[in-house]
């Protein structure tokens, strides 16, 4: 049987480019939808954006592909909008899989979550540039060297990651999940964690969705952090653990 996925990035690389290693990786009876966040649909983020507008721009995807079920795969921002889409619409998910998720909700989070949380709503306060490198350095762990800015002039969509981080910080702040509703549901659940990666708040996040869902695998990358994540640097791994993934969700049906 065929499988339907839709993959979302997170709020800085587009979606071509974030899959684009972990797509080689998948195996031919997988129909994928990558689908870049409705955040950057336009040149500036909505004066009322929030993750409403994602949520119905993943059922629009699903929509148009055909898919009635489908797998949700979401990186960073995108596992925020994944969580979010699955706790609106249950019925519509066969897996999901949290590749270090931006946000998981504003209930019983952790006090390192907490801490964490609140140095990137300060973040987002400061100029562009200063945003960005904040933004990055909060998400390592301690000791733990940010990526090298790539040699060259940045792409033209990185002159919207700034306001879109300050978009996406706003967001989380002013939504809400029915975390009962994903307690109730019947799938299988993923979570990738990197071991270079802020342990205070992906690590806290991950024992919180231990909680709330009864069939939960947490995966560690020990090399990993958030800016050299599996699907971009060990595409191979995170593909087998993404088909055993949907071959227990087949098992669920």
């Amino acid at each position: 049987m065929r499988a339907s996925v839709i993959l979302l990035p997170g709020i800085i690389l587009p979606a071509d480019l974030t899959y684009s290693a972990l797509r080689e990786q998948l195996p031919g009876r997988v129909d994928v939808v990558v689908k870049d966040l409705e955040l950057y649909a336009h040149d500036e983020p909505p004066a009322d954006y929030g993750l409403t507008l994602e949520i119905e721009g993943v059922l629009r995807a699903a929509d148009a592909a055909g898919f009635g079920r489908f797998h949700l795969v979401g990186y960073s921002g995108g596992g925020a909008v994944a969580f979010a889409f699955t706790a609106a619409h249950p019925e519509r998910i066969e897996s999901l899989a949290l590749l270090e998720p931006a946000w998981l909700g504003n209930d019983d989070m952790g006090p390192g979550e907490r801490r964490t949380r609140a140095e990137l709503d300060e973040a987002a306060k400061l100029s562009a540039d200063a945003r960005l490198a904040e933004f990055i350095r909060i998400q390592l762990a301690p000791g733990v060297e940010p990526p090298p800015r790539p040699d060259g002039p940045a792409p033209d969509w990185m002159r919207s990651r700034p306001a879109g981080i300050a978009a996406t910080m706003r967001a989380f702040t002013e939504a809400s999940v029915d975390v009962d509703v994903l307690r109730a549901a019947d799938l299988p659940v993923y979570y990738a964690l990197g071991g270079r990666s802020n342990p205070a708040f992906f690590g806290e996040m991950a024992e919180r969705c231990r909680s709330i869902f009864s069939d939960f695998t947490l995966e560690v990358f020990p090399e990993r952090h958030h800016f050299d994540p599996p699907h971009r640097i060990e595409p191979e791994r995170l593909a087998r653990s993404l088909e055993s993934l949907w071959e227990r969700a087949a098992r669920h049906r």
